[in-house]
This record gives structure tokens, sequence and C-alpha cells, in this order.
């Protein structure tokens, strides 16, 4: 396993942060995790280790969430997101992450300036379906390449207005399916081995620290409260990955 105190630095704040973010709170500071982990190794190493971890937390925001989760919402994106991963297995090696970061980070940084600067009326109609199925697939890919599929969707999801909880619960199942379906790519791809596991068992306690510290926020902050976290956590993390690209 790794043992760099500096790797462990950047890792257990990053593990930290996808914890609280697999409940649904604070969402967008989920995605700062695999460039915080890339402050000491390589963005694909970094993908590898947190993808187990990921695993675990899945597993534990479903629990607690499942049958909270729109249901229609979760059967337009889920097929987009499975595809955006399968673009992201074929793509991988050809365009640089940190390409996909500066882009995904810039897109990001509009919509919220476009969420801030024009916010949608009280009767104004949900985005369009073919939008949602477009950012499915970009969430899937950008999830794929550096687990940093959380800007696009939430796009979409944001303005459906749900309540926190199904919010959370239809995040969280996204994003288990998502990571469920990177674990044979990853592999294929020669990222999954005995060093990058035994760095993810050594974070692996940090797993539910993060979830139980989400799911406590997200079922006692109020919807206004929350959302301009997620807000914040999109725009801090639109920064991050734009500076990543720029870099």
């Amino acid at each position: 396993m790794i043992t760099d105190p500096w790797f462990f630095a950047a890792a257990i704040p990053a593990v930290l942060l996808v914890g609280i973010s697999k409940s649904g709170f604070g969402s967008g500071f989920g995605a700062l995790a695999t460039p915080l982990m890339a402050l000491t190794v390589p963005v694909p190493q970094a993908a590898a280790i947190m993808l187990p971890l990921l695993l675990v937390m899945d597993c534990l925001g479903m629990k607690a969430l499942f049958m909270q989760r729109d249901v229609a919402l979760t059967r337009l994106l889920m097929p987009a997101g499975l595809l955006g991963v399968l673009l992201g297995t074929i793509s991988f090696g050809l365009l640089p992450t940190d390409k996909v970061s500066g882009i995904v980070g810039a897109l990001t940084l509009l919509f919220l300036a476009q969420r801030l600067l024009f916010p949608p009326a009280i009767d104004a109609r949900p985005l369009p379906r073919w939008l949602g199925f477009c950012l499915g697939i970009a969430s899937g890919f950008t999830s794929f390449v550096a687990h940093a599929g959380s800007p696009p969707i939430t796009a979409y999801v944001i303005p459906q207005r749900l309540a926190p909880i199904t919010y959370a619960a239809t995040m969280a199942t996204f994003f288990a399916a998502m990571n469920l379906s990177k674990w044979i790519p990853y592999a294929w791809l020669g990222l999954i081995d005995m060093r990058n596991l035994g760095t993810s068992l050594a974070l692996l306690p940090l797993a539910p620290v993060g979830v139980w510290m989400g799911l406590r926020l997200v079922r006692h902050v109020k919807q206004e409260l929350f959302y301009r976290l997620v807000y914040a956590g999109m725009f801090l993390t639109g920064v991050k990955l734009l500076w990543d690209g720029l870099r």
C-alpha cells in the first residue's frame, strides 16, 4: 500500500467529503475527492483507489435511501449514465483526464452562473427529458474518467425541485449503478492492483463515518440551506476542475 504521509493528508479529507456527498448533502463536494488525491498520485491511480471505497459508501447510502428515490427520474438517467461509462471505457487513454476535468469545470460554472443570474420562475417548465439524457451520458463519462460525475447530473436534477431526501436518494441510486459498472472496465484497463486495493483498505474505516455525517446533515437541514450548500460544492468543484484543465 501507499505509505507517503502527504498522500494520506490529501486522501483522508477526500474520503470524508465523498462519504458526506453520498448522502446527497453538498453533493458537489464529492467530485473534489479525485482531484485532491491527484495532488500526490496520478489521476488514474487516485480513481482506482477511490472505487472500492465508493462501493462501500454506495451500499451504506442505498440501505438508508433507496426507497426514497424518484423512480421516473432514475429510469431516465440510469441508461444514459451507463452509456457514458461505456464511452469512457472506449476512449480511456485517448482523451487526457485533465482536459475532461477542464470541460466539466467550465460547464459547471456556466450552469451556476445561469442559475444565479437568471433564476427560473416558479411556474417554469421542467428541463426537457432529452437534456437529462444528454447530461446523464456526460455524468457517466466524467464519473468513469475522474469520479467527477456529479456536476453534469446535478445541473439537471436540481431544477426538478425535489425534496432533499428524494434528491439524495435519487443521486445515491444513480451513482451506485455507475460505480458498480466501473469494476470490470477498471480491472480490464489494469487500474485495480494489490497496491491500490491495500491503500483502499487502509482508508475504508473513513467511509461509514462520512456517510453517517452526511445522513445526519441531510435530515436536519432546511431545503433552502441544503441547495445553497450544493451550489457551493458545485462552485468549488467547478473551479478546481477548470484549474486542473487549464494547468
